[in-house]
């Protein structure tokens, strides 16, 4: 399989998010802080590509009747391992994230591959779509999260970065690289509206970009034929 088509379709042709339009209930809900959307973002690949690689290798074994029931179990088992990772490591990304974490198990994202996908193609092909797939997931919610922090606060890096200095914390506790005075954000960009609102404008901003690129494919098609 072309992993040039690949990454494209998981990145851009067929994001998860901004093309099938699932698992939007968490990419609303956590796209406040870089902190958030990252951390999310990276557990959705992990659990993701694993559960690729499950489905993969037993699909031929399991019995067509009790498909899903056993992707949902196959699911539960690496979030399980994710959430009470970052319960250990990470305490701070798991109470910022909370039951979201948890919600991955019924994430569409994650059983509609292991579906549409793993069940269907080879461990290796299953690999980099759960790779590919995941890392177009983070990306819409980096691009959220950056978009809504520095309009909606003033600030980029929230929880991950600590002030002027720019260094890493992974304790929740960085107040983000200051851009502008709190004062003149939108706050209400941080609010569940603003979820709404900045997933719309990049869906419109993808579906513009995809068209036009389909439209000059279109017309240079026309010129070789004529």
């Amino acid at each position: 399989m072309n992993r040039n088509k690949q990454f494209f379709e998981g990145v851009i042709s067929n994001n998860p998010v901004l093309v099938q339009q699932i698992g939007l209930c968490a990419t609303m809900a956590i796209s406040t802080t870089l902190f958030n959307g990252l951390g999310m973002g990276l557990s959705v690949l992990i659990i993701l590509t694993c559960c690729n690689v499950v489905v993969a290798a037993i699909r031929k074994i399991i019995p067509e009747q009790v498909r899903l029931a056993i992707f949902v179990v196959v699911i539960a088992g690496f979030v399980t391992i994710v959430d009470l990772l970052l319960q250990a490591f990470i305490p701070a990304l798991s109470s910022a994230l909370g039951v979201f974490i948890p919600l991955i198990v019924v994430n569409c994202i994650i059983i509609g591959r292991a579906e549409a996908f793993s069940s269907k193609n080879s461990v290796k092909d299953s690999f980099f779509d759960g790779v590919f797939q995941g890392v177009g997931y983070t990306l819409v919610l980096i691009c959220m999260c950056l978009f809504r922090e520095l309009l909606g606060s003033g600030t980029i890096g929230g929880g991950l970065l600590n002030g002027a200095k720019s260094f890493i914390t992974l304790d929740g506790t960085g107040a983000g690289l200051r851009i502008f005075p709190e004062t003149y954000a939108a706050g209400a960009l941080v609010l569940p509206f603003g979820g709404f609102l900045t997933l719309g404008l990049l869906m419109a901003l993808l579906q513009h970009i995809l068209s036009k690129s389909a439209a000059k494919k279109a017309a240079k098609e026309k010129e070789e034929t004529t």
